[in-house]
């Protein structure tokens, strides 16, 4: 049986959150940003797409690389949209370095293309089908497929406000707008993509030590260049979380710790119909898990 790491996305993050990280990733952090790595995850930098997806980058290395230290090593990584690039770097295909360089220019990119006025919304209690007819001809796009009732959309902020308000007349339990300032995995983010992609074209991958699982396609990659292509373009490619848990349970993985900040995931995973133990490392703690993983190794 097997480990998973999740590492999330945009929306966890909260001010503060580089305060006391283990470990050396925010010092080599400082070499290649310069002093801005020192006010990343301030609340007024956390505004910013740029700041928040490096600070989600740096804190998923961190609290990954601190477990492994401590014995509690994964199988399989695997991360929502910024969440696929910690999960690339503890995997071992994507170095660090070069890491922190691409997601700023991510940042950059999403944040001009869409600098205000744009996002995410979370519907929960509806199915697919009941949400794809709301989206029709509104001007927004399915985003995310989290679970078989938590869909997210992507779109102008007034165009998702007047899907949400029908998603609750139809019985939505919750329309929600989500911490995110981008019209994420979807067409709108085609162009940036593209661009990242040219980015990630002077870029060295290697085959990963560990499973890449994609949040994206649901699969398992190892080739570099599927696993570069994977992270420059799914801030324009749909999210398929349930796909993604879906594959973990098939390769027997049976514990599941979401790498912080945040429980987001672990909540997600649970309701994606994942069939072994699923944990917040926030929110339970490091010595909970090493616990169950040294339970889950005695039991073969």
């Amino acid at each position: 049986m097997k480990i998973l790491f999740t590492f999330p996305g945009q929306g966890t993050q909260h001010a503060g959150m580089l305060q006391n990280l283990p470990g050396t990733e925010l010092a080599q952090a400082r070499e290649v940003l310069g002093a801005e790595a020192d006010r990343l995850d301030s609340a007024e930098s956390l505004r910013h797409t740029r700041a928040v997806q490096l600070c989600l980058l740096i804190a998923g290395v961190a609290w990954a690389r601190e477990l492994g230290r401590r014995g509690v090593t994964a199988d399989i990584v695997s991360g929502l949209s910024i969440g696929a690039y910690p999960a690339a770097v503890v995997a071992g295909a994507l170095d660090f370095n070069d890491a922190l360089r691409l997601v700023a220019l991510r940042g950059d990119l999403m944040e001009q293309a869409y600098p205000h006025g744009y996002g995410l919304t979370a519907i929960m209690g509806l199915t697919l089908p009941q949400v794809e007819a709301l989206v029709a001809g509104s001007g927004t796009y399915i985003a995310n497929l989290n679970a078989e009732t938590q869909i997210v959309i992507a779109g102008a902020d007034d165009a998702m406000a007047a899907v949400a308000k029908q998603a609750l007349a139809r019985g939505a339990s919750k329309a929600h707008r989500l911490s995110v300032s981008v019209p994420s995995h979807c067409e709108l983010l085609a162009e940036p993509a593209q661009r990242l992609a040219a980015a990630f074209s002077q870029v060295t991958l290697s085959r990963p030590r560990l499973a890449y699982l994609s949040g994206s396609s649901g699969r398992v990659l190892w080739q570099p260049e599927r696993i570069a292509d994977d992270l420059a373009m799914n801030m324009a490619r749909t999210v398929r979380w349930q796909e993604a848990v879906i594959a973990a349970n098939e390769r027997e993985a049976r514990l599941a710790i979401e790498i912080p900040p945040g429980g987001v995931l672990t909540c997600l995973t649970r309701q994606a119909g994942w069939e072994g133990e699923t944990i917040s490392l926030e929110r339970s703690g490091l010595d909970v898990a090493q616990h169950l993983a040294r339970r889950l190794s005695s039991l073969g």
